[in-house]
Formats: C-alpha cells, sequence, structure tokens
C-alpha cells in the first residue's frame, strides 16, 4: 500500500481532474503520471486508473440521463463500436513505448486545439451532414476505442472533437454521450485488466469513490451550462494539456 501522504494527493489530484475532466476528458493524462512519481507500477497504474475511470463514468454520466441530454440513437452505434475496439486496446496494453504513446496524445491535442479554433461553429449550431459523415465517424471512433481500451489519457477529449466537429453533434449532446461512450470502453477495458491480474483493487476502490464524487458534481454544474461556455472550458483545457503534453514530450 502507498503512504499515507501520497495516498491524499492522489485522491486530491483525481477529484480535481474527474470534476473538470467531465467536460474536458483528458484527466488520465495529468492523474496516471503522478500515480507513476508516487510509486505506482505503470502497467498497474494504468489498469487501476481505468478501473477508477468506471465509476468517474457511471457519476459523470447519472446527472446527464437526469437531465435528458443524451441522444441514444446517436450514441448506441458509438458504444458498440467502442465495446470491441476497447478490448483489442486493453489486450494489446504494453506493447507500445512511452514515447510513441506520448507522441501520439501531443499530435492528437494539437490537431483538435487547431480543428475547434479553425471551426468556430462547430458544436454551437445544427450540422450538415455528408455521406461521408457516418462512415468516417465509425471508422474514427473504433479505431480510437483502441487507443482508449489501452491509456484513456487524451480518448473522450478526442472522441468529443469527433462528435463535434465531424459528427455534427452540439456542445452540450457530445459531452453528454461521450460519458455514455466511456463508460462502456473503461468497464470493457477493467475487465482485461482484471483478468490480467493488473488492477490493484484497494486503491482503485478509493480513487474510484474519489472519482465518481468529482465527476457527479462536474456533471451536475455542466448540465447548467450553454454550447457556449462548454466550448470555452473544453477549448482553455484543450489548449493547456497539448502544451503539457509537447512539454512533456520534449
Amino acid at each position: 500500500m502507498i503512504p499515507i501522504y501520497a495516498l491524499a494527493v492522489l485522491i486530491a489530484v483525481f477529484f480535481l481532474t474527474s470534476v473538470i475532466g467531465v467536460v474536458t476528458g483528458s484527466n488520465s493524462l495529468i492523474a496516471v503520471p503522478v500515480m507513476f512519481q508516487l510509486g505506482v507500477e505503470p502497467r498497474v497504474a494504468v489498469a487501476t486508473n481505468m478501473f477508477g475511470l468506471v465509476f468517474m463514468a457511471v457519476g459523470g454520466t447519472i446527472p446527464f440521463v437526469r437531465q435528458q441530454k443524451i441522444d441514444y440513437a446517436k450514441t448506441w452505434p458509438l458504444v458498440a463500436l467502442t465495446v470491441v475496439s476497447s478490448a483489442i486496446g486493453a489486450v494489446v496494453v504494453g506493447r507500445l513505448s512511452d514515447t510513441i504513446i506520448k507522441l501520439i496524445v501531443s499530435v492528437a491535442m494539437i490537431a483538435v486545439a487547431i480543428f475547434s479554433l479553425l471551426r468556430r461553429n462547430a458544436g454551437l449550431e445544427p450540422a450538415t451532414r455528408h455521406s461521408w459523415t457516418l462512415p468516417l465517424t465509425y471508422a474514427l471512433v473504433f479505431l480510437l476505442g483502441i487507443y482508449g481500451g489501452l491509456f484513456s489519457g487524451g480518448y473522450v477529449t478526442i472522441l468529443t472533437a469527433i462528435c463535434i466537429g465531424i459528427y455534427g453533434m452540439r456542445y452540450s449532446e457530445a459531452v453528454a454521450s461521450t460519458k455514455l461512450v466511456n463508460m462502456f470502453s473503461s468497464a470493457v477495458a477493467t475487465a482485461v485488466f482484471m483478468w490480467q491480474g493488473l488492477v490493484d483493487y484497494k486503491l482503485g476502490l478509493i480513487i474510484g469513490v474519489t472519482m465518481f464524487v468529482g465527476a457527479y458534481t462536474g456533471a451536475h454544474y455542466a448540465t447548467k451550462l450553454n454550447d457556449i461556455w462548454l466550448r470555452r472550458v473544453f477549448l482553455t483545457t484543450v489548449l493547456l494539456l497539448a502544451i503539457k503534453t509537447i512539454y512533456d514530450f520534449i
């Protein structure tokens, strides 16, 4: 078991990142490295964080379900694709180097930030669908789900950007729907990690409860924000995370 002071640090980090991560995603980019620094073995840290993400996703989904913010007709196909691809990602965890993962996340974050800045009206007004909209969305969601099952750092952020920029959802729809998708993604990946014996259950339950409370709190306030404010919160955090991931990579 990690020291009490380290556990206190983890609880604080996981709570704060969960509150904000409900809207932005990418809390794993901050929380997992902190676990590394506090002496948690890397693969155990990734697996235990994924275990906690199940609690976070459930806590973040409940307020959106109550407020009827989720468009299930649009979301269930994404869930189905994600269930399969997340299992694939979890099975191959550890086969990619930390450097490659950091590079992928850094490039993705920069792309999301640029995309969000250039398409100012995306997610704020009704989107026009094209013949390629659904095939491209489904392909990207499937590929992204592999990464989501592998690590999850930046997964929800990029998924949110896909739902807004390509699938044509509003910010409020995308933020709500990605919580439901992430709940299944995390659950499937966690089941694989549990089968592999990588989850620290004592630590996982502690951070899981913390993440549930943080996500529920964040989602409660997120349901009260309009699309413009959700965009501001999302874009600001993405830009900061892009800078952070570039710095970490360098």
